[in-house]
């Protein structure tokens, strides 16, 4: 039926334009063309008018707001080329296409050609890309880890040589393609593809106290990263780290599961405060057989995030850490001698990032990228760590860094210049001239170079555009081709009651704060509606931006619907505003937080159109530590919070996150128990619920309980909902997500009330 009515609004505008194409042609403006004028906005607001409503369900079981995305796809090194992994009932293909043309050039390999394989997940190529890692039975142990069965398949003789006869972890190619390392059960292993011979490097692995080459839990969390280990460019030495995490304390999770009988779930989580994993520097020479400790003397620091390589075969780079992560090394180590000296040190007041950007040129002079201006910039260092260059720079943040172009010596990035809550994709020669934008749009936009960065493929969206992929010719900027795009969904969506989203600044006496709103589609500017207000919140995050929907936004638009004007607050402490802004927290987590939510559900409750006895609040992880602050600290101007998954002591939570913005417990006491919602359990006024899954390896179910104890002890009343065996992302289940949000909205509905319970009220 919308589908009809979209074409006969087409149809009238088609009627109107050659109405008025012949009126103005004849100069011929009389009555009749304004009753024409009169009668087709008659009709196409009664039309439009006739948009329903939309469910639950539509966001959770049955897919109507889905979103068409490109397929997972990887740069080829040799040519302009791409490659993209398909799956059909027949089983898998790896496509190889071309960036020019986005056509298909050829199948790589396809899972028929494989004897005993019916599908396969992951693959990768070695250098000259002859020969293909192919991984089936994947299983997932943590957030970004797996094991599972692998494979060599080489293109030229058409061989499939299994890597091993277990389930292993990071099967990674040697650059001269002739061997493969990889770890099993805490250790090490490097197979020669060409004797089919395996290598046991490493002897001392043990489950819950000894890893060569494979993160351990918080290394993995929150350094993010998996594979600790890393081949030198002669393929001749594999550099990795050991975790001795002997004296970490072990945590334990019950599980339900389906038998007569629960069990446990033990792995070591290091605690705010508590031992980490003693990590050491190895390196070993494959030609010697030998295995080395790398002696770092008085440069050894505490934590070991980054290793690689550089441009010097011999040369690695490595980045430390001490425990407060406010001091930073990169150093380099000679991979014959093991002689190291530093090459740069950065230091912060409160914290120094760690990431992925660091990229050695041929001289093996190298990019960085810090803060140290107070915004995120790019700069250009000499191999002796001397620097050479500011490449970017402005009261903005470089938000991504995406690579060099060795030939034409640019450097492409993602940044703010176009507001905090947009992302732009933009291109600047080495010496910090010649800046080009390359994205089009404003909203948020971002890029897939191909290997030689003569193309890219850039990914664009708005609050009020679905995701558009397109082609663009990185030189110029010019759109080739576009690739995908959403117009069906943004069609379908039409035909809902769906709300603008709203962007603004709010201003309160703590400063001036991003913020989006969703009014109900018939507001009433004289009407008075409940506040229902959402935020995360966490260091460096950003939750008020300019880009196509979530799952949790389509909820959001849900309750607009349902009668609540919805808003979303950026205080401080959340990212891409600068390093002051940001930083601010530091040693306080949830301290300015609250404050800003606090404030900022009073301004608003000062409109006329919203009602302030009726403000609630709702966040998930460090979300829900706020949500639970907020009707604590902030009781009497909330009158109900929900919070999922939430933190309620830092003391909880692990070392790494935690200390890098908080110090340790027994450094900063006043800072973790100031600010927990379990020591204010005794404030608390209006509806609370909690909900949690106890499969969390993240955010433990301790935090919830000890939440729940502190509210019995004060004799406070409140929600609790459990969900067994769920992870922190509460997703197992054909249901669960689905459940949850019904949950939710049926707590908020019977505490804040809705437009369908005819809770609104007229003013005075």
């Amino acid at each position: 039926m919308q589908e009809f009515h979209n074409r006969l609004i087409l149809g009238l505008y088609q009627i109107l334009f050659e109405l008025i194409s012949v009126n103005l042609k004849f100069k011929n403006y009389n009555s009749t063309m304004k009753k024409i004028f009169v009668l087709f906005f008659v009709f196409s607001t009664t039309i439009y008018a006739q948009k329903q409503n939309f469910t639950l369900e539509d966001i959770w079981t049955k897919s109507t707001f889905s979103t068409q995305r490109l397929e997972a796809f990887h740069s080829m090194k040799n040519g302009d080329f791409y490659t993209i992994l398909n799956h059909n009932q027949n089983g898998t293909t790896l496509d190889k296409l071309d960036y020019a043309t986005l056509k298909k050039v050829e199948t790589i390999v396809s899972s028929s050609d494989l004897e005993g394989i019916k599908y396969f997940e992951d693959y990768s190529f070695d250098q000259k890309e002859n020969k293909i890692i192919i991984g089936i039975d994947l299983e997932k142990i943590y957030r970004r880890s797996q094991i599972g069965t692998y494979f060599i398949y080489d293109l030229t003789t058409k061989k499939l040589t299994k890597i091993a006869d277990y389930a292993i972890q990071e099967p990674t190619f040697s650059p001269d393609g002739k061997k493969v390392a990889f770890g099993y059960n805490n250790n090490l292993f490097v197979k020669n593809l060409e004797n089919g011979t395996t290598t046991q490097i490493t002897t001392d692995g043990e489950k819950n106290k000894i890893i060569n080459g494979i993160c351990d839990w918080v290394y993995e969390e929150e350094f993010a990263f998996v594979r600790a280990f890393q081949w030198n460019g002669d393929s001749d030495k594999i550099a990795y780290i050991r975790f001795d995490e002997t004296e970490v304390p072990q945590f334990s999770m019950g599980v339900t599961g389906n038998n007569l009988y629960p069990s446990q779930q033990t792995f070591k989580y290091p605690k705010a405060g508590e031992k980490n994993s003693e990590v050491s520097l190895h390196i070993y020479h494959l030609n010697k057989n030998s295995n080395n400790k790398v002696e770092l003397g008085n440069l050894q620091q505490y934590y070991i995030p980054r290793l690689q390589w550089t441009k010097e075969n011999n040369t690695l780079a490595v980045t430390t850490l001490n425990r407060l992560q406010n001091n930073l090394n990169l150093l380099f180590v000679d991979g014959n001698t093991l002689q190291s000296k530093l090459i740069l040190n950065e230091t912060d007041p409160a914290y120094v990032n760690v990431n992925d950007n660091l990229t050695f040129l041929k001289d093996n002079s190298f990019i960085w990228t810090s803060e140290k201006s107070g915004f995120n910039h790019i700069y250009h260092y000499s191999s002796n760590g001397k620097l050479k260059n500011q490449i970017t720079q402005g009261p903005w943040e470089v938000t991504k860094y995406y690579g060099y172009d060795t030939k034409n010596h640019r450097i492409f990035y993602q940044s703010t210049e176009e507001g905090s809550i947009n992302r732009s994709v933009y291109a600047i020669k080495l010496n910090g001239k010649g800046k080009t934008k390359l994205s089009k749009n404003i909203g948020t936009n971002s890029a897939a170079f191909s290997n030689s960065m003569n193309y890219f493929i850039n990914t664009y969206s708005s609050s009020n555009t679905p995701p558009v992929y397109t082609l663009v010719n990185a030189k110029t900027g010019k759109e080739i081709q576009e690739i995908k795009n959403n117009l069906a969904l943004a069609e379908r969506i039409s035909s809902f009651n769906f709300s603008k989203k709203e962007f603004s600044t709010l201003k309160t006496k703590n400063g001036t704060f991003n913020m989006w709103m969703l009014k109900p589609h018939n507001f009433d500017p004289n009407k008075t509606y409940p506040l229902f207000m959402y935020q995360y919140s966490g260091p460096g995050s950003q939750s008020v931006k300019n880009g196509w929907n979530n799952s949790r936004d389509y909820w959001h638009q849900y309750m607009a619907q349902k009668g609540y004007i919805v808003v979303c607050v950026d205080g401080r402490g959340t990212g891409f505003k600068g390093r002051d802004f940001k930083k601010v927290t530091y040693k306080e987590l949830g301290k300015y937080e609250i404050e800003d939510q606090i404030e900022a559900a009073k301004e608003l409750g000062k409109r006329s159109y919203i009602d302030a006895n009726r403000i609630g609040i709702w966040g998930w992880s460090f979300g829900g530590y706020m949500s639970s602050l907020a009707i604590t600290k902030g009781a009497g101007v909330f009158k109900t919070a929900i919070a999922v998954a939430p933190v309620t002591s830092w003391r909880f939570y692990d070392s790494v996150y935690t200390e890098r913005y908080m110090q340790t417990p027994q450094e900063n006491a006043s800072g973790y128990d100031d600010n927990s919602p379990i020591n204010f359990a005794h404030l608390l006024q209006g509806d609370y619920l909690l909900i949690h899954g106890t499969g969390d390896d993240n955010v433990h179910v301790q935090n919830t309980n000890r939440m729940v104890n502190a509210l019995v002890d004060a004799n406070k009343q409140f929600e609790l909902f459990i969900y067994p065996d769920r992870a922190h992302g509460i997703r197992k289940g054909k249901n669960t997500r689905l459940h949850l949000f019904q949950k939710m909205t049926n707590f908020i509905d019977d505490t804040l009330g809705n437009s369908t319970k005819e809770t609104i009220q007229i003013k005075n």
